[in-house]
This record gives structure tokens, sequence and C-alpha cells, in this order.
């Protein structure tokens, strides 16, 4: 039997999947600029942790988009798969130390 490949814009194409996005970058003009990208693409959580639900292409685009600007031997960006954004529940976060607490207003990185 031969199965062919989804089409474009298929659901497969379309399905976004989360991810938490984490980055450690050594030149504060470079943090600010992928702080500004990562704006663009998801949740702020804390210090340099964004949680994001990409679609294949919108993962593509925000890993060229900070490919652009980062150094590639002093930085590092981090994309960890949650899985399926779809189906996931409500987002529960705990923490150990200070507590957590959402990021409803804009933050500026100076």
């Amino acid at each position: 039997m031969r199965t062919s490949l989804p089409h474009r814009g298929s659901w497969v194409e379309n399905m976004r999947s989360s991810y938490l996005v984490c980055y450690d970058i050594a030149d504060d003009k470079r943090l600010r600029q992928v702080f500004k990208i990562m704006r663009g693409f998801g949740d702020h959580l804390q210090f340099s942790v964004f949680e994001c639900q990409f679609t294949a292409a919108d993962l593509a685009r925000c890993r060229a988009q900070l490919a652009a600007v980062i150094h590639h031997t002093e930085d590092q960006v981090l994309f960890v798969n949650l899985g399926p954004a779809e189906g996931r529940g409500d987002r529960v976060i705990t923490a150990l130390g200070k507590p957590y607490t959402a990021i409803d207003s804009p933050c500026i990185v100076v």
C-alpha cells in the first residue's frame, strides 16, 4: 500500500507544538535583540525563557531570525519541544525558591 505525504497547507503542516525557548547571550546588545525577536513568537515566562507554540514554519522562521543575531561561539539558544500544543490543558508552573509570577506588563531589557 502506498501512502502519500500530506500536501502543503495540511493539518500536519499547521499543527502547533509547544516549546520552551531558553537563551544565554553573552552581549547586552544581542540580548536585547534576541528578547525583541522572542516577544514576537511567544510568552515571556522568566528572564531569558519563553513559551512558544510553533508550527514547523514558525519554528524555522524563529531559528533563522535568531541565527542572524547571535554569536554562534559565544551565545546559546535552546529549543525544548514539549509536544503538541492541542490537548495539553492549562499551563501549570510551579517554582522552588522565589514564587513564579506571570509577566503581563512589557518587560524592558536594558
